[in-house]
């Protein structure tokens, strides 16, 4: 029998080849390749869809929270969760800002507020929040403990553009927003970010940090860098911007199919998505509880693994464990270590077929009935899981089970 081709855990979405290929073909006729017409014209579209006064592309989702904390003019100490990618943080640590890691929710993956509150002090200048896998964070109460502390907010949206927040769109809340627009996101640049914001003071001094510090007449007023993002960069994340509600509507739908097949399997939990927010599914995360589904998270990744579904540990480690961040670990995080070793990212993307969300829901469900086999292959080896380890189909035969 033919093995199935394998599925990959994303996959961009990009605009019609033929119509994007008219449209690069004028950019390099003109020789404008960079602070162009596309520019322009994203910004105002981003900025229009987001309901901001100010979208500023740059080059990366990283680069722009490297500008957005600089722009902030922040020093001393950020509260920052450890269950994130490590961008979060090392813009931070590159703004010389000491991160102090808290907790996180172990429903929604996102910060829990409560712990942001317990470690607020004199030293303490900001609150960054990051909004997980696409669900919103707790936007309304870290605005109340910012607003009483007087503490700046920003919010890491790598994941989240078109994620929703009480019946509004993420990205006017708080300081500033930084949108991610890399191949595994929504809105696809190939590389880049968008920084947005309703403060005119902080929008200058990003657009002048993206451009070397440069007011323009080659004097440098603040310390910056080389942060833009290139015309045809713009013109795909243009195109991908045009196909976003569908992706959004086709992400939440995927989403549904998945709960419904893998809620009726002990030990499998979902990302809580709290009541008038909508996630954006930019990963599709499920927790693995070793006692009750019969195998660890590991176990089940090298099981999917061995029938071609690839899947990733988000975050695995979190960000205090890192070897660069341990020396800012000033307490343990039982929850985000907990995240840490049961989240399981599965596969997910704006266009997927029903046959291939069949397939890895069946496999799931196949790899749990013959959990105890898996398990005792598992246990005689002395290698990684991931090595020599027979296939679901495979187990069921040496158990009796098929024929």
């Amino acid at each position: 029998m033919r093995k199935p081709p394998p599925i990959p855990i994303a996959r961009p979405c990009i605009a019609n080849h033929e119509r994007l290929a008219e449209d690069v073909a004028k950019i390099l006729e003109s020789g404008v390749l960079t602070k162009g017409r596309w520019l322009r014209e994203f910004e105002e579209k981003a900025a229009e869809y987001l309901g901001v006064k100010h979208a500023i592309a740059v080059s990366s989702g990283t680069t722009g929270l490297m500008l957005a904390y600089r722009a902030l003019r922040l020093h001393g100490e950020a509260i920052v969760p450890s269950f994130t990618f490590m961008a979060t943080v090392s813009a931070l640590v590159w703004a010389r800002v000491t991160p102090v890691f808290v907790e996180s929710d172990f429903h929604t993956k996102n910060v829990d507020p409560q712990a942001v509150a317990g470690h607020i002090t004199p030293r303490t200048r900001a609150i960054v929040a990051v909004h997980n896998f696409g669900n919103p964070a707790p936007i309304g109460e870290l605005q109340e403990i910012a607003a009483r502390h007087n503490l700046k907010l920003i919010f890491d949206a790598a994941h989240a553009f078109g994620a929703g927040y009480q019946n509004q769109l993420v990205g006017g809340q708080g300081d500033v927003q930084v949108f991610s627009l890399s191949a595994t996101k929504l809105v696809v640049a190939g590389e880049g970010g968008i920084v947005a914001t309703n403060r005119d003071d902080l929008a200058r001094r990003v657009r002048l940090a993206r451009e070397y510090g440069n007011d323009g007449t080659y004097n440098s007023i603040l310390v910056g860098m080389n942060g833009r993002l290139p015309e045809i960069s713009s013109l795909l994340a243009i195109e991908s911007l045009r196909q976003l509600n569908s992706a959004v509507e086709n992400r939440n739908a995927y989403a549904g199919f998945y709960q419904r097949e893998l809620r009726k399997l002990p030990g499998i939990g979902f990302q809580e998505v709290r009541t008038d927010d909508r996630s954006v599914y930019k990963d599709f995360v499920i927790t693995v509880d070793e006692d009750q589904f019969g195998l660890n998270r590991e176990e089940l990744m090298a099981a999917l693994a061995a029938e071609g579904i690839e899947t990733r540990s988000y975050y695995k480690p979190p960000v205090h464990l890192q070897t660069i961040y341990q020396r800012f670990a000033r307490q343990d995080l039982p929850v985000t270590n907990k995240l840490a070793q049961q989240c399981l990212s599965l596969p997910m993307w704006s266009q997927m077929e029903k046959g291939i969300l069949e397939r890895i829901c069946a496999t799931v469900v196949d790899i749990h009935r013959n959990s105890e086999q898996l398990r005792y292959q598992f246990a005689k080896t002395s290698r990684s899981p991931s090595h020599n380890i027979s296939t679901p189909r495979k187990a069921r035969l040496q158990a009796g089970c098929e024929h």
